[in-house]
């Protein structure tokens, strides 16, 4: 019996009701892996390839993460260091006194931005989701989220978002995003390696992720979504902004794959690192790193049931469309999906064509339900 037949149907429906043009799921189950396509590369295209690549979107972050730990792992990155010993911009950081407040209203932080904050998106900045002073300021200055790289080149991203007080005190608040853009150029300073090569050299190229990357030829890449009054418009082309290098290599959100890649990379932090992560650093990835506290601060990206590992969502409560306590994963928000359930050995990787709700679930409720029930 074919365990993942009515999972497939389920995405087979969402195609037929027009909410993406096809699919690729790749799965990993009692040591057999798989990789199926199902509809079109593009609306009135051809038939979708399992050699396809996607714009991952915010699975990018587990990605990126994994680096980060890898070069801690060779005692390159020290995880409690303070931020600033590579990024003199985030020195002496003000914290807005009340974050609903004017942004002139400040006090000193009480203590540094450290690396370990970036991977737990705690460094006192990132993603407000209350329209207040400081949101719309980020939001002016192209700080907020997206399914892409920012449009600045590292150095003006830095600039600008250490022109803004912080929005929490260090520490105290998780807030969603920036901090692995911020992730990814201390990471290039610190190594004084252009982040594209040293992802390659330290991540992809021993775990054999010969498809992952921050851009891609057209002819390997899917069009891009999002849905209007009218149903799928046009965000991306295939020529479009992953078509060619990109000025800012994002590790938030900025990597193109394919699923037999991201499968792989899963794969491998579920079966202990395979030699490119340690035990230690697989059990950061894949394990809730959140006080109680920075957890409910993360609403309405993190739920009641989820929390956050160094560098991947964790589900800590029952009732989760993607899994049961302990599965981890994250989900990116131009339709693509990475969540492992070490319980039942399972590793999916969903990748869609358009953009979807932030949730963790994704609105993929139906696809959930079928692969829990298989």
């Amino acid at each position: 019996m074919d365990r993942f037949a009515p999972a497939r149907r389920a995405l087979d429906d969402q195609v037929a009701a027009g909410r993406f043009p096809g699919y690729v799921l790749a799965t990993s189950a009692g040591g057999a892996d798989a990789v199926h396509a199902g509809g079109l590369d593009a609306v009135d295209g051809e038939p979708l390839r399992t050699d396809a690549r996607f714009r991952t979107a915010s699975i990018s972050k587990p990605v990126g993460a994994a680096l980060a730990l890898a070069l801690a792992d060779d005692g390159v990155l020290d995880l409690d260091a303070d931020v600033a010993a590579w990024l003199p911009e985030l020195a002496g950081l003000r914290v807005l006194r009340d974050p609903a407040g004017p942004l002139e209203d400040t006090v000193p932080a009480r203590r540094p931005v450290r690396v370990r904050d970036l991977l737990l998106m705690t460094p006192g900045f990132g993603y407000v989701p209350q329209d207040v002073p400081v949101s719309r300021a980020a939001e002016a200055a192209g700080l907020g989220p997206s399914g892409g790289a920012p449009a600045m080149s590292p150095d003006e991203h830095l600039a600008r978002l250490a022109a803004l007080p912080l929005a929490a005190q260090p520490g105290t608040r998780w807030l969603y995003h920036a901090s692995y853009d911020v992730l990814g150029t201390l990471l290039a300073r610190r190594t004084g390696r252009a982040l594209p090569d040293l992802l390659q050299e330290r991540l992809l190229g021993p775990l054999g992720l010969t498809s992952t990357g921050f851009w891609a030829a057209p002819r390997e890449l899917v069009t891009a979504y999002q849905t209007g009054p009218g149903g799928l418009e046009l965000l991306d082309p295939p020529d479009g902004a992953f078509s060619t290098p990109p000025r800012f290599p994002s590790l938030a959100a900025g990597l193109v794959s394919k699923a037999a890649d991201l499968l792989r990379f899963a794969g491998a932090v579920r079966d202990g690192g395979r030699g490119v992560l340690s035990p230690a650093a697989v059990r950061l990835l894949t394990t809730d790193q959140l006080t109680p506290a920075q957890r409910a601060s993360g609403a309405p990206v993190l739920d009641d049931g989820t929390s956050w590992s160094c560098g991947a969502g964790v589900v800590v409560a029952e009732g989760q469309d993607v899994g049961r306590p302990g599965t981890w994963g994250w989900a990116g928000g131009l339709g693509t999906h990475l969540w492992v359930d070490p319980v039942r050995d399972l590793v999916v990787v969903v990748l869609t064509q358009a953009c979807f709700d932030a949730t963790p679930g994704g609105g993929f409720a139906s696809f959930w339900a079928a692969l829990a029930d298989g």
